[in-house]
C-alpha cells in the first residue's frame, strides 16, 4: 500500500461513505477479521482492512478506482467478523456504486456483468438467465466463454427459453424509476 498524505484527506468522501451506508466508519480499528475472513483477499489490489483504512484517511480517489470493491463478492463473512458490527460488505458495496456513478470501473467484466443482470431485471422483473447470458455475451465479446456449461443447464432445465412470468413487476419497475430519479441510494 502507499503512503497516504493526511493533508489529502477528503472529508466529504468520508461523510458520504458513511451517509450512504449508514455505518460509523470511525469505529473501525483495523483489527483485520474483514480481512482474515474474506475468501476473495488473494485477487484484491487492497485488503478490506486496507479499503476501510484509506476510507478513513478520505482517499477518494485510491478507493474508487481500486479493484477490489468490484471484485468483492458481498458474501457477508467481513461484516459477521466485525467486532463493532460494522456492514463492511454495505460499505464495499456503496464504494462500487459511487465508483460507478463517477466512471470508474477498473473491473471492466464485472461491470459488464452488472449491467445485464440489472437489464434483465428492470425488463423482466427477475434474472433471466438465458437473455442475460446473451446481453452479456453481446457487450462482452466473451463468445465461448463458459459455453461449456449451457448443454448441462440446458438439460437440466436451468435455462428457460422464456422468461418467467413474476407477481410485483410494477414494484420492480418502480425502484428502477426512483432510482433513474436519483432517489436511491444504497
Amino acid at each position: 500500500m502507499r503512503i497516504v498524505d493526511l493533508a489529502t484527506a477528503d472529508q466529504d468522501f468520508i461523510a458520504e461513505v458513511e451517509a450512504r451506508s449508514h455505518q460509523n466508519l470511525r469505529t473501525c480499528y483495523q483489527c483485520g477479521n474483514c480481512t482474515a475472513g474474506c475468501p476473495y483477499t488473494f485477487v484484491y489490489d487492497h485488503s478490506v482492512s486496507q479499503v476501510m483504512r484509506l476510507i478513513q484517511l478520505g482517499q477518494r480517489e485510491v478507493v474508487l478506482q481500486c479493484k477490489s470493491i468490484w471484485l468483492c463478492a458481498s458474501c457477508q463473512s467481513c461484516t459477521t467478523r466485525c467486532p463493532n458490527r460494522i456492514d463492511v460488505a454495505k460499505v464495499m458495496d456503496v464504494c462500487r456504486h459511487m465508483a460507478r456513478e463517477q466512471g470508474y470501473a477498473t473491473e471492466r467484466e464485472v461491470k459488464l456483468f452488472t449491467d445485464a443482470f440489472l437489464r434483465s431485471v428492470e425488463r423482466h422483473g427477475r434474472a433471466f438467465e438465458l437473455g442475460l447470458m446473451a446481453d452479456y455475451v453481446l457487450h462482452s465479446g466473451r463468445v465461448f466463454t463458459d459455453v461449456d456449461l449451457a448443454p448441462k443447464a440446458l438439460a437440466r432445465r436451468k435455462l428457460a427459453f422464456r422468461p418467467h412470468a413474476i407477481v410485483g413487476r410494477d414494484q420492480i419497475e418502480r425502484i428502477f424509476q426512483r432510482f433513474r430519479k436519483g432517489g436511491a441510494h444504497v
